[in-house]
């Protein structure tokens, strides 16, 4: 039984697996969704990332989790919680990543909502952020709609990124 840790709507989010690195390969693989990462990912990559993310809920309890449509089980991305270190200070970031297949469907804005709403209510966080590449304009606008606005500009992972910041 998959550990089911959020559903909305249309969604459900769940923590991830060792057997997610075949689902995951179809963002890690394409170039157009790796667009603002430093580049695509190999399946041992991917694999590595699924570790990062099962060692980020034994040490933290969150992570990111799998996205899945909740009629279908179908896979759609990933979109979940990770600490970022921002100016020296570790915040909460509300992070997402979804197949292409899955774009302009409103997954990522319904996915980081219900983030938004277990990090204020469930974990009493005060702050959540994102950080987004500047010229990610869809990302922004997942952000945006999920109202976050830009707090600052930061160097990470060599080169410019904005954090977008939203307050209980």
């Amino acid at each position: 039984m998959d550990a089911i840790i959020l559903t909305t709507e249309r969604l459900q989010l769940r923590k991830m697996r060792n057997d997610d690195v075949n689902h995951l390969m179809e963002i890690f693989s394409d170039p157009e969704a790796m667009k603002y990462y430093p580049s695509t990912k190999s399946e041992k990559e991917a694999l590595e990332w699924v570790n990062w993310t099962l060692d980020n809920y034994r040490n933290y309890g969150v992570g990111l989790w799998i996205v899945e449509d909740k009629q279908t089980g179908e896979f759609l991305g990933q979109c979940g919680m990770v600490l970022q270190k921002i100016d020296g200070a570790v915040e909460m970031e509300i992070g997402y990543l979804f197949a292409r297949r899955a774009w302009g469907k409103g997954f990522a804005t319904e996915a980081a909502l219900a983030c938004k709403k277990y990090g204020f209510e469930t974990l009493k966080l005060p702050k959540l952020v994102s950080l987004i590449d500047p010229d990610n304009s869809p990302s922004i606008k997942v952000a945006e709609r999920i109202g976050m606005t830009v707090e600052k500009k930061i160097h990470k992972w060599k080169k410019d990124v904005l954090v977008y910041s939203v307050c209980k």
